[in-house]
């Protein structure tokens, strides 16, 4: 099979329909699968992809057995996808089945993977303009992202890194940041960014919050790194507060007066020392809970497979 299509789904029955339309009408001379991936969905999801599933042969369907996230998702579909490209995308027709085409000559070209870049002329609302552009910084220090590089969720991969990250077996997958474990032969093409077909996103606050974690802790001990900098750094200007005063005390018998030079000191210090504990604690809970084999999908239901 040449092309497979893996899509998150969540929350998204009204949208469904129309989208695997497009998807088969764009795809319609190649021979290609179209996987859609409930993640848990609230809605009428479920049944809206087992409706398209009878319809088009193309279509297979696997129900998670609760919301696992969507990175998650995305590893459930590439699991049961043939295709020598896998093309991933979100499920609300803001990324256009009309440009495959363009990602998939691009990645037979020259590179492993390609990503949708939309020139910044994103419909989206601005706290996630400004959390997309603060993710995309944190990724250049945390997992090596050339800067020129838009980390879209629409990206089309070839089947060398779809086998490599299905190897990952950690409860937290981050689909980019193995992406650049990986290779390094990356590359991206220039489409155009819609509106949401209907009804309202689902990415908000709290995913926001989890990609950052998945950037810090999930690929680097670079935090680790800069917890102990600091608190090494403190230690050493707290010795050497120490050494100045008791060198003043000798000296004429000056001392340090006051409350408020120690609590400052306290607060700053207090602060440092959770704020890298709280670091630490980040990387222990997630060690802990691999360790402890916690799945990174269940799936309840499965169509066409």
């Amino acid at each position: 099979m040449e092309v497979s299509v893996v899509i998150p789904v969540y929350n998204s029955a009204s949208i469904l329909k129309e989208l695997s339309k497009q998807v088969n009408a764009e795809l319609l001379h190649i021979d290609f699968e179209l996987i859609l991936v409930n993640d848990g969905s609230v809605d009428e999801s479920w049944s809206v992809i087992e409706q398209i599933a009878k319809e088009f042969s193309t279509v297979k369907g696997i129900s998670l057995a609760k919301n696992f996230g969507q990175d998650n998702a995305i590893l459930a579909g590439l699991g049961l996808s043939c295709g020598n490209y896998v093309v991933i995308m979100d499920d609300d027709l803001q990324h256009s089945p009309s440009d495959i085409p363009i990602l998939l000559e691009k990645i037979k070209n020259d590179c492993d993977v390609c990503y949708a870049d939309f020139g910044g002329d994103l419909h989206q609302s601005w706290w996630k303009n400004i959390g997309s552009m603060l993710n995309s910084k944190q990724a250049e220090f945390f997992i090596k992202k050339p800067k020129h590089i838009y980390l879209s969720p629409f990206k089309v991969v070839n089947r060398m890194v779809v086998d490599s990250l299905l190897e990952y077996k950690g409860t937290y997958p981050y689909i980019d940041g193995l992406i650049f474990q990986i290779t390094n032969l990356v590359s991206q093409v220039q489409v155009k960014h819609f509106n949401r077909y209907s009804g309202k996103g689902n990415y908000n606050l709290r995913r926001s919050i989890s990609v950052f974690f998945k950037h810090t802790t999930g690929f680097s001990i670079m935090p680790l790194r800069i917890a102990s900098f600091f608190g090494l750094s403190l230690s050493i200007l707290g010795f050497m507060l120490g050494v100045y005063y008791i060198y003043m005390y000798s000296m004429d018998g000056t001392t340090v007066e006051g409350w408020t030079s120690i609590i400052v000191l306290q607060l700053f210090l207090g602060g440092a020392i959770l704020a890298s504990l709280g670091i630490i604690g980040e990387f222990i809970g997630r060690s802990h809970l691999s360790i402890n084999r916690k799945p990174q999908f269940i799936v309840r239901k499965t169509i066409n497979d």
